[in-house]
């Protein structure tokens, strides 16, 4: 596992949001056999950044569970980035930063709270955690609100936060109708380096936010089925070729529909298991897994972008290029 300090240079590729296997028993444990075959896969497609959040159900997992998880991570691959989240609230942040103290991670990512809160608190409180902790943060920024109401003064935070070395990345994950206007991202612009800023809302903004917004990388979920095709959707986008990169990018949308239309992890959680990729079995409470009719759908859109991965590896091969290079 990498444990390397963070550099702006890391923040230029893709990187994957995967979902965590459990095992199919009464426990619910995690099944780091099942979770080492996944991260193999997206590895073996060429994404080296593995990002463990909300598609992993981290805002449900207990301590005990935390510390295995981090313990299986650290002892990943060399050439792997990984990198756990933590909280969302205050409390459960402060007790995770402890057992993060152990390892050496160069970062973590703070989950985002909905919870009561104000600028001048969470920036208190993201301190003490990082101090904890030992370890930057990524601040992942899903709503304007994230850090108060007043989304201006959460900004601020944002930056002296940067300044003071404490964020080292930044997740922004706004959604908007069209990505292309977005006055919250020109104003975390004009505080924040640019290359700080991932986008955080997979392939269906991301040729926007790299051609348009400059931002470095992109973190995917449905990259996880597909790491070849997410990755050559990157390279596209870098080389300035964005026909290429839209046509590539057409083909996670149907996944991408289904993700936003019934659940982003759950759907992901399910489409893992269905490419055959790893035994996920059960989803943690507070959640519930989905209807067959569902799982018919996600199936089909699933094995679909599963046959557009395949035929990209075939293609690689046959050309005897490395076009599955890590980014």
């Amino acid at each position: 596992m990498k444990t390397t300090p963070v550099t702006i240079e890391d923040l230029r590729g893709v990187f994957a949001v995967p979902p965590l296997a459990r095992k199919n028993d009464g426990s619910r444990a995690l099944d780091f056999d099942e979770n080492d075959r996944l991260a193999r896969h997206i590895a073996a497609g060429g994404i080296t950044r593995l990002l463990y959040g909300g598609n992993a159900f981290l805002y449900h997992i207990t301590l005990g569970e935390y510390e295995d998880l981090l313990g299986w991570l650290a002892n990943l691959s060399d050439d792997l980035w990984a990198i756990p989240s933590l909280g969302p609230s205050y409390g459960r942040a402060i007790d995770q930063a402890a057992i993060l103290r152990r390892h050496n991670f160069p970062c973590a990512m703070m989950l985002p709270c909905n919870d009561p809160r104000d600028a001048e608190g969470i920036e208190r409180g993201f301190l003490e955690i990082a101090d904890v902790s030992g370890t930057p943060l990524i601040l992942y920024l899903k709503e304007e609100d994230n850090f108060g109401a007043d989304a201006m003064r959460g900004l601020d935070t944002v930056a002296r936060l940067v300044d003071a070395g404490v964020c080292v990345g930044i997740k922004y994950a706004v959604v908007r109708e069209n990505p292309e206007q977005d006055a919250y991202l020109e104003a975390l612009l004009s505080r924040v380096n640019k290359d700080l800023i991932v986008s955080g809302i997979g392939e269906r903004p991301a040729i926007v936010h790299l051609r348009d917004w400059n931002l470095p990388g992109f973190t995917t979920g449905s990259g996880t089925i597909a790491p070849r095709l997410s990755c050559e959707l990157f390279r596209a986008c870098v080389a300035g070729d964005y026909e290429t990169a839209e046509k590539l990018r057409a083909g996670f949308l149907p996944l991408e529909d289904l993700r936003d239309g019934l659940s982003p992890a759950k759907v992901l959680h399910h489409a893992t298991e269905l490419a055959g990729i790893a035994r996920m079995n059960q989803i943690p409470p507070f959640l519930s897994a989905l209807p067959t009719e569902q799982l018919n759908r996600i199936a089909a859109a699933t094995f679909r972008l599963a046959e557009l991965e395949t035929e990209s590896r075939i293609t690689t091969i046959n050309r005897g290029a490395n076009s599955g290079a890590n980014v």
